[in-house]
């Protein structure tokens, strides 16, 4: 059930009025498999949304070293679903992997890589809105976001380059 939340507020309401006790915080890795972690939703406050909340890369295969591991997930409220599979109630957020370093999306994160694309797109006036999606063959996301920013970026060269000069007769 889709909770049509905009704000960080907006879930922390529902989730109080509703007394649901967990919020699952959902990622992708550039594989497309699922990572989450559930919290108790006493822990997932407007700061997380904010600030964010701190996890290990390291444990998701070709994130991060272990000596540079520290990465962070930030939910995205416009996301908020419940989970009609649990056993008790419980509200799923996906989230958006930053860069603590940086403060910027991380590269390897198909959300951030998507975001990415969606922007070059519009910047070059090619289009406004991009539609993303696991392809039937089940190759993730990023194979996905990667081909089409490839596109994209031979589309935008092309659309820079002089005009092809009129055939002759």
């Amino acid at each position: 059930m889709t909770l049509n939340c905009k704000t960080a507020d907006d879930v922390i309401k529902f989730v109080k009025d509703e007394s649901i006790e967990y919020i699952d915080l959902r990622f992708t890795d550039p594989r497309g498999k699922w990572h989450h972690l559930t919290m108790c939703s006493d822990f997932v406050d407007e700061d997380a949304f904010v600030d964010g909340i701190m996890f290990d890369g390291s444990s998701i295969g070709g994130w991060k070293a272990i000596n540079e591991s520290d990465m962070t997930l930030i939910p995205d409220p416009s996301t908020a679903v419940m989970d009609p599979f649990a056993a008790q109630p419980m509200v799923i957020v996906f989230c958006d992997i930053i860069e603590p370093t940086t403060g910027q999306g991380y590269g390897r994160d198909p959300r951030s890589t998507a975001k990415k694309t969606e922007a070059y797109l519009k910047s070059t006036g090619i289009g406004d809105t991009a539609y993303f999606g696991q392809s039937q063959n089940s190759s993730c996301l990023t194979m996905f976001v990667s081909m089409l920013s490839l596109i994209l970026a031979f589309m935008n060269s092309i659309l820079k380059k002089a005009p092809m000069p009129a055939a002759t007769q």
